[in-house]
């Protein structure tokens, strides 16, 4: 069988800067949730995406969770949030005992319906924050969206979590909002093997998720308490990987956008078939390639036939108003996210994929066309 292409797997730099770190982490013994890589981290980070502080943690859903904290979400909150997203944003929702509404997605950006946001500011006025998620790199329509929630006085949280890399109007998704969410989980555009960051121009509150990631420890010569704390903090070895990764970050957008042009490329003239969208004020990191299929080829024919080529493919996320643990939530919208997750298909999009392999997924799709 030929050699397996996947989805998205972990690309360390060719040049090694991940192990000068890691080695030098090693060499100063600090093989902990803290140290020199996690603050440097933190810094190189808020430089790289223009914001002025950040929180390193353990995980993107860890930096969901405390924006929710740090924006006030507590007991019976409603929570806005898009319904066509991974269970990771949705999920901080329920650890802060606080009630998810999902919002409907609309087809020019594949987010946040402003439309349904609209709406649903008219049905729950007493909204305490906003989740707005970058989908697969493509920005949302965040103008909009930004512009409700200033008029319903409501903190923004912007998950990008895949979308490091990615301008809206030329200026990093996931800085726009009160918080921004990135994630660098071993599928990302840049990895640490698992791990994430809060960023936020609000520096007191970004020191204060530092404390409650740190199991909210007081200042005191013995373990002291007055607050719920959480053990949220990201190593200084993890930390280490994300600063080599950081420095090919540029590079790796560059690849991911090399990939959706051949595909859009090679498919485009297939009928029944079109490429995510892409619209004149985003400039997207591309982190997955998907297509939407509005003919008689459905997805499920398309990834199984890649499977039998050893090729990796996914379906585009099922809605969180369709999830069982979710049903029971009020959806806002017209189903046009469910249409998404039924007629969509997300194509490997592995930076270290070469042109021969690229071919190969192309070949297997157009096969399909030719029966």
């Amino acid at each position: 069988m030929s050699e397996r292409i996947f989805l998205s797997s972990p690309h360390m730099s060719d040049e090694g800067y991940e192990m000068q770190y890691i080695k030098e982490a090693f060499d100063t013994n600090w093989i902990a949730p803290l140290g020199e890589n996690v603050n440097q981290f933190e810094k190189e980070l808020a430089e790289k995406v223009g914001s002025k502080s950040a929180a390193a943690l353990s995980s993107g859903t860890a930096a969901i969770h405390m924006a929710l904290k740090a924006a006030g979400v507590g007991k019976d909150d409603i929570v806005f949030c898009p319904s066509l997203t991974f269970s990771a944003t949705a999920n901080p929702i329920i650890y802060q005992n606080a009630i998810p509404v999902f919002i409907d997605s609309d087809y020019e950006t594949w987010n946040m319906s402003p439309d349904a946001l609209e709406v649903a500011f008219e049905k729950y006025p007493n909204v305490k924050a906003v989740i707005v998620v970058h989908l697969y790199g493509l920005s949302a329509d965040l103008d909009k969206i930004i512009e409700l929630c200033k008029k319903h006085n409501v903190p923004l949280i912007e998950d990008a979590a895949e979308s490091l890399g990615t301008y809206y109007k030329g200026k990093h998704t996931g800085t726009f909002g009160d918080y921004g969410v990135f994630s660098f989980n071993g599928n990302k555009i840049i990895t640490t093997s698992g791990g994430g960051m809060l960023v936020s121009d609000d520096e007191e509150r970004i020191d204060k998720v530092r404390f409650w990631s740190t199991q909210s420890r007081d200042k005191a010569r013995h373990y002291q308490h007055s607050e719920l704390g959480y053990n949220y903090r990201m190593s200084n070895i993890v930390a280490g990987i994300g600063r080599g990764q950081l420095k090919v970050l540029e590079k790796r957008v560059e690849k991911k956008n090399y990939i959706f042009k051949f595909y859009k490329k090679e498919l485009e003239e297939l009928e029944g078939i079109e490429l995510m969208p892409s619209n004149e004020w985003n400039q997207s990191n591309h982190w997955l390639s998907c297509i939407l299929l509005k003919g008689s080829i459905r997805p499920i024919e398309v990834m199984l036939a890649l499977e039998k080529e050893n090729i990796e493919s996914r379906p585009v996320w099922k809605p969180m108003h369709l999830q069982p643990f979710f049903e029971k939530y009020d959806f806002i919208g017209t189903g046009i996210s469910e249409k998404l997750f039924e007629n969509g298909a997300c194509l490997p999009s592995d930076t270290k994929m070469t042109d021969e392999d690229l071919e190969r997924v192309v070949k297997v799709i157009k096969g399909l066309w030719l029966k």
